[in-house]
């Protein structure tokens, strides 16, 4: 199994092209496999890859807005996902709280997976615990993360997923063929916290992980303390000691 960390657990080391470039090298120090971006700092693709590739690291996907995904950034959208070499791509989290915006959300996702599919690029939904419920107003049956796996892929946040009392095992290895990777994350009461140091049951994620064939493990963390880097490494020793 490979580990990954969500960018976004880095974010306030990150205020330059610079710093984006000199933090994935800390990444990489870490023992991570790869990252996910969330944004990209106003670093060009072609450079990104070419230190992703220096460094031996995967670009496992990204989290970029609902609004790259609609028809007319398709093009733009596809271009730099295929120069940094994804094979994933998706969104953080959308507006799904009434009807009509979750099936705004349904139609600009599943047109863009449809399209990135003949790529061989699977687009996918990152959940936080709303979409456990039944959307308000609702005119079709499901939850919002049945009716949103119907036209992508996810990837589940398991600790949002634990937060909204989902049993993780149940919901991973029941949907292993629409999950394309994990979120490894730890908390109290909504607050995130480096792993170990929350109530998640993480032993049961990796069990599942394991069992489902899920291929990456990404670290995220909403809310670092005292830093990005130190909490990731905290995270980091967790993982080392039990994946």
């Amino acid at each position: 199994m490979k580990l990954g960390i969500q960018m976004y657990t880095l974010r306030d080391h990150i205020d330059s092209p610079d710093a984006m470039l000199r933090v994935l090298e800390e990444v990489k120090r870490m023992g991570f496999d790869g990252v996910e971006f969330a944004g990209f700092a106003d670093v060009p693709a072609e450079t990104l890859k070419a230190k992703l590739d220096e460094l031996g690291l995967v670009c496992v996907g990204a989290h970029m807005g609902l609004d790259d995904f609609k028809p007319e950034n398709l093009e733009k959208t596809l271009a730099d996902v295929k120069t940094l070499g994804m094979k994933t791509v998706g969104i953080g989290g959308a507006d799904t709280s009434t009807e009509d915006s979750l099936s705004h959300v349904i139609d600009v996702l599943g047109h863009a997976h449809e399209v990135f599919g003949k790529e061989g690029i699977r687009v996918y939904f990152h959940n936080h615990t709303e979409e456990f419920k039944a959307p308000l107003f609702a005119t079709a049956p499901g939850t919002i993360f049945d009716r949103l796996k119907a036209v992508c892929d996810m990837q589940v946040d398991t600790y949002w997923s634990f937060v909204a009392g989902q049993d993780n095992y149940k919901l991973i290895t029941e949907n292993k063929d629409r999950i394309v990777h994990l979120h490894i994350k730890d908390g109290v009461g909504r607050k995130p916290m480096a792993l170990g140091e929350g109530e998640n049951d993480l032993a049961t994620v990796v069990k599942a992980a394991k069992d489902a064939g899920i291929e990456w493990l990404i670290l995220e963390n909403d809310d670092p303390v005292p830093t990005g880097l130190e909490d990731a490494a905290r995270s980091m020793a967790w993982l080392k000691a039990n994946v």
